[in-house]
């Protein structure tokens, strides 16, 4: 076998150990789909919380198990409108069309909110600037090299190496995806005439290496110099990779912290519509980070099931008050209290 296939084998194993989020095993790997009494599956950006969400709340649940399958919101909302699971979780909030298909109806949870980070692999660089107008040509495949004049004006007295640029990006239908490329198609007129466009799965240029998950993408980058790629924040930063400074809206370059999202969140948290499906994908503000997603648990409006119904509900509305307290602690922005309140009235609705 190849050294570095093994290699990277290894480090995707490593980070979804670290993660806690795998595709297909739960946190407890001794609760399966077919021994837990609900069964979700969906984004693999918030897994990490979900799957301590569901680690805590078996202390208080009565004992009621519950598995989460981290396979990517395309596949989570698939599997939710076929009524495979019990619940669904997704980056990218169901459309009207995809909701119609759902008989029992939907319901769209927003459960917490993180961002979308620029994570690289560049030997000796610690810290490094990218412009709007220079990370949407990176990722259009227009600029190819790290010695870029460009980037080299951003980044003043830092040693680019002489390394092309390969972009990280995502093979399975992701949300991340789709938050990602929504933003690039907001802040790019490039994008939005000639690019690959907005989607959960797109074509990105030739020079772009694929992985599966956001632990999948963190794990190639760690193994690539010379890549870049996007990837939830928490699961960069226990994989120990470094992150762009990325220039917002108002021109100011934010750098990825704990409270990136809070701050974004804060600023946008007004514009929640009645159906909870907001998108952000370019917010105000002059110390927002520019790159913000909510992710939703998708859940039926109306179970067959009341005792089933009633479980799913004490879950949910366990994770939006005291759950909130865990997502710092993986990088999430815990929703504002407007948005929290707005999130149960709509689980107080299902039956």
């Amino acid at each position: 076998m190849n050294k570095a296939y093994l290699l990277f084998g290894v480090m995707v194993l490593m980070v979804l150990a670290i993660s806690g989020a795998s595709t297909g095993l739960a946190a407890n790997t001794a609760i399966t789909a077919e021994t837990a009494e609900l069964v979700g599956a969906g984004a693999t950006f918030p897994a990490p919380l979900y799957q301590r969400w569901i680690r805590e709340f078996a202390q208080v649940s009565g004992g009621f198990p519950i598995f989460y399958d981290a396979v990517g919101s395309g596949e989570g909302i698939d599997r939710f409108i076929s009524g495979n699971v019990d619940f669904g979780a997704s980056d990218a909030a169901m459309t009207d069309a995809q909701m119609q298909r759902v008989e029992r109806g939907v319901k769209l949870i927003p459960a917490t909110a993180g961002i979308i980070v620029m994570a690289y692999n560049l030997p000796g660089v610690e810290s490094l600037h990218l412009s709007r107008e220079v990370y949407s040509d990176i990722f259009l495949g227009n600029i190819r090299t790290w010695q870029d004049a460009r980037i080299q004006a951003l980044n003043p007295g830092v040693q680019l190496p002489d390394l092309n640029i390969a972009t990280i990006t995502r093979s399975d239908s992701s949300g991340t995806t789709w938050a990602f490329t929504n933003h690039l198609n907001a802040i790019s007129e490039t994008w939005r005439t000639t690019g690959p466009g907005v989607g959960k799965k797109v074509d990105w240029p030739a020079n772009a290496m694929s992985s599966r998950y956001n632990e999948g993408v963190a794990a190639r980058i760690k193994i690539s110099q010379g890549s870049i790629g996007y990837v939830e924040y928490g699961i960069a930063k226990r994989s120990g990779l470094p992150m762009a400074s990325l220039e917002n809206r108002m021109g100011q370059y934010v750098r990825p912290s704990d409270a990136s999202g809070t701050v974004s969140l804060a600023n946008t948290s007004g514009q929640m519509p009645s159906n909870l499906r907001l998108f952000i994908p370019d917010p105000d503000g002059k110390d927002t980070y520019p790159i913000v997603t909510y992710t939703w648990l998708l859940v039926y409006r109306s179970y067959t099931d009341p005792i089933k119904a009633e479980k799913i509900k004490r879950f949910i509305d366990w994770g939006l008050s005291e759950g909130q307290a865990f997502a710092p602690l993986y990088g999430y922005a815990p929703l504002p209290q407007p948005i929290a309140a707005l999130a149960k009235a709509a689980l107080a609705d299902v039956r």
